[in-house]
């Protein structure tokens, strides 16, 4: 038995155009588990998950209700964290077997508050604006906000995650046999205050799930590190007719390549960064195809030891 790390991507839960209601994301939730049990049965398995829409939609939700101050991302990231991962553990309890237990746990990530990233605010969060209203919420709230199209969008920071607070507990309950829901959406962002000796506040910030993922993944001394996504594989030359899906390569192979900081870059980034620190591989591929993905037959794998880049054959995998 080995241990593996599963970074489910935001459309685990919630398809690219769907309604945000509570039952399309239970059914996404049960299309996950389905696809994740029979790991989950042969592996020692720490499931992530992203929570950008769900963020959004407590952000939104935050603004609509005037009464109350908005609460701070670190809170609202774990609400998500709870929400989605009771979802995750109740479907994926549906399909195990009865006695086999299964644990979410709410995971704090320190960030630190000289990351650069906190000079220059670029993740998207919450509602469109003009650019007139944007800047007064900006001034109001104390915000940064940017262009976003034709629109206006407040942006926070992304630092890179520093250290995970929950690794022993979920060590324990890897020990004990328990399929662990861990770090969702990057975590719980926070940091210790500076000028105080040890007194951790939580920060107005975004850490990337799959950087979290792959920090956990080093800590814990996983054998496989697997990002499911929406896309069965990375690609080069992504939409564009000679688009080709890569089989394997080594991490130092990719850097040869550019990925869209926005969707597929900070998924490389964290499997060369995996596969670099430790000797073993990592996947990216689609969350139907992770069975046949561990095997070789799916994805795409990246480790130190595969040579240099492999391309299925044809533009697509199906």
């Amino acid at each position: 038995m080995g241990r593996v790390v599963i970074a489910l991507g935001g459309n685990a839960l919630l398809k690219r155009g769907q309604e945000m209601t509570a039952d399309n994301q239970r059914k996404n939730a049960r299309i996950a588990a389905a696809a994740l049990a029979p790991l989950a049965l042969e592996h020692q398995t720490v499931i992530t998950h992203g929570n950008g829409p769900q963020v959004g939609m407590l952000a939104l939700q935050e603004i609509a209700f005037e009464e109350v101050e908005d609460y701070p991302l670190d809170v609202l990231g774990a609400e998500t964290e709870g929400m989605i991962g009771y979802m995750i553990e109740q479907e994926l309890g549906n399909v195990l077997p009865f006695d086999r237990p299964i644990a979410t746990l709410l995971t704090m990530v320190e960030v630190d508050a000289a990351d650069p990233a906190f000079a220059d605010p670029t993740k998207f969060i919450g509602k469109v604006y003009d650019e007139a209203e944007a800047r007064a919420e900006a001034a109001a709230k104390g915000w940064t906000v940017k262009p976003d199209g034709k629109y206006w969008r407040r942006v926070v920071p992304s630092p890179l995650p520093k250290r995970i607070f929950q690794l022993r507990p979920i060590e324990w309950l890897l020990e004990k046999g328990t399929t662990v829901i861990a770090a969702g959406g990057g975590g719980i962002p926070t940091m210790y205050e500076p000028g105080s000796e040890r007194r951790l506040i939580g920060v107005e910030c975004v850490i990337d799930k799959d950087r979290a993922s792959a920090l956990l993944a080093k800590a814990i001394g996983a054998d496989i590190f697997i990002m499911a996504t929406d896309t069965d594989a990375v690609y080069l030359d992504w939409g564009k007719p000679q688009q080709r899906a890569i089989r394997s390569a080594t991490p130092d192979a990719l850097d040869a390549y550019g990925f869209a900081a926005g969707s597929m870059g900070p998924k490389v980034e964290a499997a060369q960064d995996f596969a670099r620190a430790t000797g073993k591989r990592a996947i990216i591929c689609s969350l139907a195809d992770v069975p046949a993905a561990v095997r070789g037959e799916k994805g795409t794998t990246i480790g130190v030891d595969l040579g240099e880049v492999t391309f299925y054959p044809g533009p697509a995998l199906r």
